[in-house]
């Protein structure tokens, strides 16, 4: 059956937040009120409610709060195979129904044959269903490029995928790849990405009109990080495919930019390397001249994602675009801060902070500012360069995310405005309509705020 439906008819389906359902039950047949007694209903999950010929008359689901994203994504697979009519008609309410209605359908398949039966929800227009479809891409595609392992997801299949999705929308996509970044003064990303047999590149897509507001993202493409010379154990070693998470993440943003016509000029940067060991390995103690021109001496090989960032922000930074925004899975600082599920972005800009935290919540897609405490920056100071790559001083865990973001903003203009987002890349408590594996972050809370913005 298709996922989704346009029209008027269908067995209904009648959703509730739990703290409606008292009222709700109030208000049906004592038909109706017997069955839900008799089934042990209490408002909370689905009940099916028959006829008087045995077919479904119509199907009931409480949730927490409907108003949040996944709060029905259960139930494509949840209900019998048949077409069901939402009965609501908030708009926000059925745009988030349809976006959980297809994210309750997604799996990652690649590898193994999964078959699944879903219901198919009916919906007032198209446009809807067109809607959802869009932003159900974009976050699929996050999931799958991060889901698939590293040996099919290196710097080379990353631009074919790239190339594969944002040239239909109109994009023009290049890349620069292993020596041509030294001839085009791109030394850190290729430091760090050198000693793998997969070539480091610059990704570089390019889209929309020149002359409307130019927006920049960039994204951190480390599409294994071994922790170079500075190994990582196995534990942590296990999962590092999620480390181009934050190339994932922007290249979701930017397909709902093209896919949705934003009057913008965009400009996305994807640093694509693997973070290997072998001969020619960058190493602890190294000094690299930036495409800035800084200095930096590296103090750990497993903090690569800032090296990688900082010659691909200072590109974006050189254009002096109106907005510059990158995504990135640099720090489990972050995630000691913050938890799984809520990333943490840096800014120095208030007002634009302020409203990327008000879209955050507009959409419940939440975000949380850090800050870019300057006092810190003597973390990163070094006796042989203008700065180190990460904390020299006493424990690096401490503090390491605010470090972090201190060493990016270090290659970018005070006049640029510009936010860091320090992300999981990943489903940290996985429930209905995001399973374990690969998860877009924050990219819904960016696309409202760009979608508000230029309009």
């Amino acid at each position: 059956m298709k996922l989704f439906k346009t029209g008027t008819t269908g067995t209904p389906l009648i959703l509730l937040n739990k703290t409606d359902y008292p009222h709700w039950l109030s208000q049906q047949t004592c038909a109706y009120q017997r069955w839900l007694e008799s089934n042990d209903y209490a408002g909370e999950g689905l009940c099916l409610i028959p006829g008087h010929d045995g077919q479904i008359d119509q199907a009931i689901f409480a949730a927490e709060n409907l108003d949040t994203p996944y709060a029905c994504a259960a139930l494509p697979e949840l209900l019998p195979q048949a077409d069901y009519l939402p009965q609501i008609t908030r708009d926000s309410q059925l745009q988030n129904l349809a976006l959980a209605w297809a994210m309750g359908a997604y799996q990652f398949d690649r590898y193994t044959e999964k078959t699944a039966t879903y219901a198919s929800l009916v919906l007032p227009s198209q446009a809807y269903v067109d809607k959802a479809l869009r932003f159900a891409d974009a976050i699929t595609l996050v999931r799958n490029l991060i889901n698939t392992p590293a040996g099919d997801m290196m710097p080379e299949h990353l631009f074919e995928q790239l190339l594969t999705v944002a040239e239909p929308l109109g994009a023009i996509v290049t890349s620069l790849v292993g020596d041509e970044l030294l001839q085009h003064n791109y030394p850190t990303i290729h430091a760090v990405g050198r000693a793998s047999i997969h070539a480091p590149r610059l990704i570089d897509l390019r889209w929309g009109n020149p002359d409307h507001p130019k927006v920049t993202l960039v994204g951190k493409g480390v599409c294994f990080d071994s922790g170079g010379l500075n190994l990582k154990g196995a534990l942590g070693m296990r999962n590092m495919k999620k480390d181009m998470g934050g190339a994932a993440n922007a290249i979701g943003l930017a397909c709902l930019v093209m896919s949705h016509q934003l009057p913008v000029n965009l400009r996305l940067l994807i640093p694509a390397v693997e973070n290997a060991v072998s001969n020619n390995a960058y190493r602890p103690g190294d000094v690299i001249i930036t495409r800035k021109g800084l200095t930096v001496e590296v103090e750990n090989t497993d903090a690569e994602g800032r090296l990688v960032l900082c010659d691909a922000l200072a590109e974006a930074d050189r254009e002096n675009p109106e907005l510059l925004l990158d995504f990135a899975t640099l720090t489990g600082a972050c995630r000691v801060a913050l938890g799984l599920e809520l990333p943490g972005f840096f800014c120095n800009s208030p007002s634009l902070a302020h409203d990327l935290l008000r879209a955050g919540e507009a959409v419940s897609d939440p975000v949380w500012q850090l800050p870019l405490y300057q006092p810190y920056r003597e973390l990163l100071s070094s006796d042989v360069a203008d700065l180190a790559s990460a904390n020299q001083k006493g424990d690096r865990n401490k503090g390491g995310a605010i470090a972090a973001a201190l060493y990016l903003q270090s290659f970018v203009s005070d006049n640029t405005a510009w936010a860091h987002f320090d992300i999981n890349g990943t489903n940290g408590y996985p429930g209905p309509g995001r399973p374990p594996g690969g998860e877009a972050v924050a990219i819904r809370a960016v696309f409202h705020y760009l979608s508000e913005r230029y309009a």
